[in-house]
């Protein structure tokens, strides 16, 4: 096993201090004080809009909500690495790669509260709604990066997958036709040690990267509570995406600390110590430290930092609560791209039936 795979690339310590990796430093030499301040920006707003919106599901706003408390160094530094032009698939608990890709707060709720089918434009940005069912936006990531391929493009494909998507047929076909058509694709999975109640160690008994060598991939650990290690190796692998030189695996080591949706409750199959050691790994604090270290903070930066995170969770809030109950004729809307004489019956079957029904005008009225 090569040390890149047993030994997860460090670049900052827990207390702040930085450890030179002389491969992955110079990936990362261009970053200032002003790049690690807007990483530490984005990091905190994306906490505290997920933390409103887990208070939100609790009010009954939200049908669910998948938190993404403790990543949001995996997210918001793999983001930094993007350029423009690449596309992104993403799995359910990409908020922060959402965030960092434009989407904007009344965007993200639509989904959650269950009065759309998707979020957002995908073209307009660059990034998939997002997925639920496990491990298939592999797939979908694989077949664009090929076609993008074949039209000449150079860009980066970004799969985000989870540490229990690795078990899935749906990925492993995607790794082996990647490998075998060599397309750009960064298989970018968050093992955040916990697939719903199931560990890490029930799913491999070794590091999820070294699965790639079966592909003839590379496959790379980070430390994924480091935010500059993580904007290292995915500069690293999307940049071996776009001159063409194939796909990558990158396994960011970090840790969900709170449930896997808010229809779960993890104190059932983990415990409190467990959780304490990865709260003293937390991303952001260590990314405070740092700037702290490098003199990078200042009380004026941490107000802005602050008020755009309350403004942004009240702009979320806002957004969610005023969002209008649709049309229930709408579930028959881009189904196909074309008219189909199958719909347009099931159209018309489904008006006669609500037609005989004594119903509230709108879901607002019926929650009254």
């Amino acid at each position: 096993m090569t040390d890149k795979i047993a030994y997860p690339v460090q670049l900052v310590q827990p207390d702040g201090r930085r450890v030179h990796r002389a491969a992955y430093s110079e990936l990362v030499a261009d970053v200032g004080t002003a790049e690690l301040r807007a990483l530490y920006e984005d990091m905190v707003v994306v906490r505290r809009v997920d933390g409103e919106a887990t208070a939100l599901q609790r009010q009954g706003q939200l049908g669910i909500w998948v938190p993404s408390l403790g990543q949001e160094a995996a997210q918001v530094g793999s983001a930094h690495a993007m350029a423009p032009d690449d596309y992104v698939f993403t799995s359910y608990r990409e908020h922060g790669v959402a965030y960092c890709r434009g989407v904007e707060p009344a965007q993200w709720p639509r989904l959650w509260r269950g009065v759309a089918l998707s979020c957002w434009n995908p073209d307009e940005l660059g990034l998939t709604n997002p997925a639920i069912i496990v491990g298939a936006q592999g797939l979908h990531a694989t077949g664009y990066a090929m076609g993008a391929h074949f039209d000449g493009a150079e860009i980066a494909t970004f799969a985000y997958f989870g540490d229990g998507a690795t078990s899935q047929g749906d990925l492993s076909e995607a790794l082996g036709f990647a490998a075998t058509f060599n397309a750009g694709v960064v298989f970018f999975c968050q093992n955040n040690h916990w697939a719903i109640s199931e560990p890490v160690t029930l799913q491999s008994p070794f590091p999820l990267a070294q699965r790639a060598s079966g592909f003839g991939i590379p496959g790379i650990r980070v430390d994924g509570n480091d935010a500059l290690a993580v904007l290292a190796v995915t500069r690293s692998a999307a940049r071996r995406a776009r001159e063409g030189s194939g796909p990558t695996f990158v396994e960011a080591v970090t840790y969900r600390m709170g449930p896997h949706t808010t229809s779960d409750d993890p104190t059932r199959y983990r415990t409190g110590a467990e959780l304490e050691v990865w709260r003293a790994r937390d991303p952001i604090d260590r990314l405070h430290r740092l700037l702290e270290r490098e003199e990078g903070l200042d009380a004026e930066f941490l107000a802005a930092v602050n008020a755009k995170a309350e403004d942004t969770a009240a702009a979320f809030r806002a957004a969610t609560v005023t969002l209008p109950d649709p049309d229930p004729m709408q579930l028959f809307e881009h189904v196909y791209t074309q008219d189909h004489p199958l719909i347009d019956e099931e159209r018309e079957q489904f008006a006669r039936y609500l037609g005989t029904l004594s119903v509230p005008e709108t879901l607002s009225e019926a929650r009254s």
